[in-house]
């Protein structure tokens, strides 16, 4: 284990929810933190300087399309991916287990790794736990995941054991990668994944062994794949009795207020999701009162701002109106600033989140939120 990576800094009364803080290699990262994904080496619609505007610490991108392209030998030379987009802060990549899981007909899952073929030219590849992570201190990630395998809502039990007898193994070997290529230089740390699918029992046997494996912190998998959100909530409860509490836990795919509220209320500490970004691209706003779809007819003539209560330069600066109007007219810079009001909402959020934390009043602040973002009067 590496000494002094988490530090948590106040537990809740009355709620698992906690604050805390993640030392990484290129800066520390405040917990509860939402991350916005930036699959391809870039934040959709976002700059660079946006993110870092907005204040986020850590951004992810993905190995599995990393990897085919433009290659991580091309990013390592560039200085890895931190040289290569000129983010300087931290990236998280995950593994590219769950894109291949998506390939259903373009992939077969072997006990030594993944077959499958590319989605771009259909060229033949194999991950194996030990080349996953290979190519993520490539990438010079600050968390890299494991290599796992994710199975989908609904599946019956004989699937869900041998995808979990699989990942446990993959993740014993990923570990011992990893801390060769630490040998080696690179900094980055491994999280785990927790799997299991939606079987109780199965879940526990996961969280245990997982909690119990050499890495500085894990993932709980296996979630937001389908199932309903009653459900989702039922099994992440479920689960964080089993997850250590002395590592930082990341549930990851969750991006909306309500699944982000429950997964802190839950002791959950990083989340990260596309959504914020991709509903942007559709004229979709978060706001205060819930969510705003702009291309409305309501808002012709609207010369208010998106949320009259939210602080960004969006928001500062341009109407409904005119955002209606770019957005109806395909104008990339409704993208742009959809994308950036979207995701400063949720750091703003997360600011909240942890200043009612440290206060100890995480589930008044829940209750208050949620009843407002419900209410639907925008």
């Amino acid at each position: 284990m590496i000494e002094n990576f988490f530090e948590v800094h106040h537990e809740c009364s009355g709620s698992l929810a906690r604050t805390g803080v993640i030392h990484l290699a290129h800066g520390d990262v405040q917990t509860p933190v939402f991350m916005p994904v930036g699959t391809k080496g870039t934040v959709k619609a976002v700059s660079k300087d946006d993110l870092d505007e907005i204040g986020f610490e850590i951004i992810l991108a993905n190995t599995y399309h990393m990897y085919l392209r433009p290659g991580a030998d091309i990013v390592n030379e560039a200085g890895g991916l931190h040289g290569f987009t000129k983010w300087n802060k931290n990236f998280l990549t995950d593994s590219g287990g769950f894109q291949v899981f998506s390939l259903s007909n373009l992939r077969k899952i072997r006990s030594g790794g993944i077959e499958f073929r590319s989605d771009i030219d259909g060229s033949k590849h194999f991950f194996t736990p030990e080349n996953v992570v290979q190519t993520q201190a490539l990438l010079n990630s600050d968390i890299q995941m494991q290599l796992d395998v994710c199975t989908g809502f609904g599946v019956d039990r004989a699937e869900a054991e041998r995808a979990l007898k699989i990942t446990s193994d993959w993740a014993l070997r990923a570990i011992n990668e990893w801390k060769i290529q630490r040998e080696k230089g690179y900094k980055g740390i491994l999280f785990p994944i927790v799997q299991g699918n939606f079987f109780d029992d199965l879940r526990k046997e996961s969280a245990e062994f997982v909690s119990a494996l050499d890495t500085p912190g894990l993932a709980i998998g296996g979630l937001s794949v389908g199932e309903p959100a009653d459900v989702f909530a039922e099994k992440l409860r479920h689960t964080v009795q089993f997850v250590t509490r002395s590592k930082p836990r990341y549930v990851m795919g969750i991006g909306t207020p309500e699944y982000i509220l429950e997964a802190v209320a839950d002791g959950i500490d990083m989340f990260d999701c596309v959504q914020p970004t991709r509903i942007a691209r559709h004229g979709l706003y978060f706001s205060r009162h819930g969510m705003v779809s702009i291309k409305q007819k309501r808002f012709e003539r609207d010369f208010g701002p998106l949320d009259p209560e939210c602080n960004c330069k969006v928001c500062r600066t341009y109407s409904r109106a005119y955002l209606r109007h770019i957005f109806r007219e395909q104008e990339i810079l409704s993208s742009m600033l959809a994308s950036y009001h979207n995701l400063y909402f949720l750091r703003n959020m997360m600011l909240e989140i942890r200043d009612a934390i440290n206060n100890d009043r995480f589930e008044e602040y829940r209750k208050s939120f949620l009843e407002k973002f419900h209410s639907g009067n925008i």
